[in-house]
């Protein structure tokens, strides 16, 4: 069984850190790839690993999902095409992390928790759910004790 542990203190204070650096280095400079051009990119957290060695970014795309050929681009290609760029995006991120003792090495991962929120939103907002409570309601309501 393997217990999972919280982030200490230390890692989300860092993660924090790599998140504001990245989120400059991709506001500020341009990156010559095709799927980033004209692209902004929402960096929406940074989980770093217990040696602050591996920073795992989530990336999603500001502007919502492709769809019909029209709108963002793909978060899947927008997290290749940050691999891609890794050297420049690392060498330009330096400087903002220049008191860390090692610069860690970035992965970026394609966000889901929006998608997860909406999910649960819309089941929250559900007719099922909404006879349910509702239901509750009527039962525990003071009038129907006395």
């Amino acid at each position: 069984m393997s217990k999972s542990k919280a982030p200490s203190q230390r890692q989300l204070r860092v993660g924090e850190l790599v998140r504001h650096a990245l989120t400059e280095v991709l506001t500020r400079e341009t990156l010559e790839d095709p799927v980033l051009k004209n692209q902004l990119v929402s960096i929406s957290e940074v989980r770093m690993s217990p040696d602050l060695k591996i920073a795992t970014c989530y990336v999603s795309p500001l502007g919502g999902r492709k769809q019909n050929g029209k709108g963002a681009a793909d978060a899947k290609a927008i997290c290749k095409a940050l691999a891609a760029n890794l050297k420049f995006i690392r060498a330009r991120a330096t400087p903002h992390l220049n008191q860390m003792k090692y610069m860690p090495t970035f992965r970026f991962l394609e966000d889901t928790s929006f998608d997860n929120f909406s999910r649960i939103d819309a089941l929250l907002r559900s007719e099922a759910v909404r006879r349910d409570v509702d239901g509750s309601v009527e039962t525990t309501s003071p009038e129907q004790k006395d």
